[in-house]
């Protein structure tokens, strides 16, 4: 990708998630969005927007984050905002946003054009494992705790 000086630059890419049980899903979708560029940056949600949006978070946000950039295809990790998650794009400037295949952004074109901010909106593919979205863990161990009491029980 060539600057406005006719410059080589690399091509960077962001994605973005709570990441707050690091299952095969979160993987898969890091690995697909990294096809897209040569830099992977992932925004990994703050406590606040996790709270709001989704759930008490299981995972402090610092640790969620030095988890994600652990990873290899990431390049960077960082938190977002709580107040404006538009502020953080603006500081990374992607030239690519990879979105999960259950990521819903309503507007997101719209909101960027209006922000100034030139970025192609791109779709990553789903994972088919049956552990690869967070609540199927928590529904598995939900499971499983159910069925140890259980056995504890006919061992009593």
């Amino acid at each position: 990708m060539a600057d406005n000086r006719g410059v080589e630059r690399m091509a960077r890419v962001m994605a973005s998630g709570v990441f707050d049980l690091l299952h095969i899903g979160h993987l898969y979708y890091l690995e697909e969005a990294r096809k897209y560029g040569d830099e992977l940056i992932v925004v990994v949600a703050c406590d606040e927007t996790v709270r709001r949006r989704k759930h008490e978070p299981i995972m402090p946000a610092e640790e969620r984050r030095r988890l994600v950039e652990a990873l290899k295809p990431v390049d960077k990790a960082v938190i977002g905002y709580e107040d404006d998650f538009l502020k953080i794009v603006e500081e990374i400037k992607p030239d690519v946003i990879a979105l999960g295949y259950d990521q819903h952004f309503e507007g997101l074109e719209e909101m960027l054009k209006e922000r100034g901010i030139e970025a192609k909106i791109v779709r990553c593919g789903k994972y088919d494992g049956d552990l690869n979205k967070t609540r199927k863990i928590i529904e598995k161990i939900r499971k499983m705790r159910e069925l140890y009491k259980n056995e504890e029980n006919r061992h009593s």
